[in-house]
């Protein structure tokens, strides 16, 4: 099979705050308001989809139910350390939730990461 990634769905607990962040805060473009059902983002040959969670669990036809880390994230890569501290204070001053400051890591870049609101 040819590997051909075109959409990444997440699940979102709040859809109107998550299109908040997206939209309005990071200013990525997208024709969707807070009353439809879903979102859609073109970041340049793959689409970031925001979906419900109950709605998405829905449409899979999987339990809703479940918390914690989900065995996946999803990379911004940056210029330099500045830029990446300079993501940190954008996304948090939008309400992400810092889960891991940026810093020096074993691999030689230097990362962080954060949850969306």
């Amino acid at each position: 099979m040819r590997p051909n990634l075109t959409v990444v769905t997440l699940g979102v607990k709040d859809f109107r705050r998550s299109l908040r962040f997206y939209k309005d805060g990071l200013g990525w473009a997208t024709a969707a308001t807070e009353k439809d059902p879903v979102a859609f983002f073109d970041l340049g040959g793959v689409v970031l989809a925001l979906f419900p969670s109950d709605e998405l669990a829905k449409d899979a036809g999987v339990p809703a139910e479940g918390k914690g880390f989900r065995s996946f994230s999803l990379a911004h890569n940056a210029k330099s350390e500045r830029e990446v501290d300079a993501v940190f204070r954008t996304v948090e001053a939008l309400g992400a939730k810092i889960v891991k400051k940026p810093g020096k890591v074993f691999w030689g870049g230097y990362s962080g990461y954060f949850a969306e609101p």
